[in-house]
């Protein structure tokens, strides 16, 4: 590998960094905000998970791109099998999540309980891929030989 090749990693690096975080924040505060909806009926509570979600997709591209790219592109012989089941719970959750986006455009009451279980759904999946590259040793997008 060059030296152009490394730095192109460690900046992919850093920006996975930075950027993976978000939107399992984001998820996770919407879950809060529709459990927070289903006790209240303040439609505020609905309307405020409706933009998480959306912030919390349109942050989640950016990571995806650069571990579908580490995953199955340029490290598919070192990516290991903790690597690969991150990616597809994490594809799995964005895919809730945009279900849950078009949930949450609904109006007042008819977000419950389609939104509240979409949001718990990419929470948990998020988590068991979190959990999933923990229990292996890795760093979720960072390869190991």
């Amino acid at each position: 590998m060059s030296l152009r090749d490394t730095r192109r990693s460690i900046l992919t690096q850093g920006l996975y960094g930075l950027l993976n975080p978000i939107p399992f924040g984001c998820f996770v505060a919407a879950l809060i905000f529709d459990i927070i909806y289903l006790e209240t009926a303040v439609i505020l509570w609905d309307k405020a998970a409706a933009w998480l979600i959306v912030f919390g997709l349109l942050f989640a591209v950016v990571p995806r791109l650069i571990n579908l790219t580490q995953v199955w592109i340029t490290s598919r012989q070192t990516a290991t099998r903790a690597d690969k089941l991150d990616f597809w719970l994490n594809l799995c959750a964005i895919v809730a999540a945009l279900l849950n986006a078009f949930v949450h455009s609904r109006d007042a009451y008819a977000v419950v309980p389609a939104g509240l279980w979409l949001s718990a759904s990419t929470v948990l999946l998020l988590a068991i891929g979190l959990i999933a590259t923990a229990v292996a040793g890795t760093t979720p997008g960072r390869l190991h030989p």
